[in-house]
């Protein structure tokens, strides 16, 4: 019996994708995160606060490593039907 080893559908995940093709830098990133207010969409019963604040951290530092992510708030049914909690955070030094 064979196990799947990749990211799967139930991942939480940051809410930033690329779109590609256009001129204007300030609509390269279509989704609810920023560059300093990372969105994370998650599963409340499959993945657990301290899991979200991580990717939150490391969405911050890849932008600015002296950054961490800082709570905001979460909103519901806001990302996929299987995954969706957005979490909203905000880098600060």
């Amino acid at each position: 019996m064979s196990q799947l080893c990749a990211c799967g559908v139930l991942d939480p995940y940051i809410d930033r994708r690329r779109n590609p093709g256009t001129g204007n830098p300030d609509k390269l990133y279509v989704g609810q995160s920023k560059p300093d207010a990372p969105a994370v969409c998650y599963n409340p019963l499959l993945s657990d606060m301290e899991s979200i604040q991580k990717i939150a951290d490391e969405e911050c530092a890849k932008h600015d490593k002296e950054t961490h992510a800082e709570f905001v708030n979460k909103n519901n049914f806001s990302c996929k039907v299987l995954l969706p909690t957005t979490a909203f955070y905000k880098c600060v030094k």
